[in-house]
């Protein structure tokens, strides 16, 4: 009877490891797909970077001192979710809730920040129908912003979770998805201010 028990233990075990192991591999394919969607943003506005249709040109429009804050709060928020992942590793669950949630503010003072530009852009005649650079422009950036968005979202889901369920094997495997897609998001938006602010301005 006890090998029994201890068998079907070994068992539940197993198969709790290949189902976590599937899931971090399915979440790797998802990547790579939003990797397929994010290269052909890029190349779109690559190609239309200088159809402006005669209207303003990314020297006349993006200030860098603002963008370059964005970017700066967007990195922070890496750093601090790399600290709530370290208290996920000591089994400190008061760590990692906070982390998590200094996560979130700067995740969502990016979000306001894209937002206001994207209001005052459109205030001064820049919206995405003004040409096919700017149709590009807001096709790229407003796409990472929803990617960022949707991770906001993930986070206030997953600091219920840890609240309500602490930081079981579960949580465990959730967490690490929503940090690969995290970091993965900081580094597409790398690209962007490189390309689109820097690339644009100067």
């Amino acid at each position: 009877m006890l090998h029994s028990t201890v068998q079907a233990s070994h068992h539940d075990a197993d198969h709790g490891h290949e189902k976590g192991a599937m899931a971090i591999t399915g979440f790797w394919i998802y990547l790579m797909t939003d990797c397929l969607i994010f290269a052909t943003l890029f190349a779109t506005f690559g190609v239309l970077s200088h159809a402006t249709a005669g209207g303003p040109t990314a020297g006349s429009l993006f200030d860098l001192n603002y963008v370059g804050l964005e970017t700066l709060l967007l990195l922070l928020s890496s750093f601090t979710f790399g600290l709530a992942i370290s208290g996920l590793s000591n089994e400190k669950k008061t760590s990692v809730i906070f982390w998590l949630f200094v996560t979130f503010l700067l995740g969502a003072s990016f979000i306001w920040m894209e937002i206001h530009e994207f209001v005052h852009l459109i205030a001064e005649n820049a919206g995405p129908d003004r040409s096919a650079f700017l149709s590009a422009y807001f096709g790229l950036v407003g796409t990472h912003g929803i990617h960022v968005t949707l991770g906001l979202l993930w986070l206030a889901v997953i600091i219920h979770q840890v609240l309500h369920f602490g930081l079981d094997a579960t949580i465990q495997r959730r967490l690490a998805c929503l940090s690969l897609f995290w970091h993965f998001l900081d580094l597409v938006w790398v690209c962007v201010f490189s390309i689109v602010y820097l690339g644009g301005v100067l």
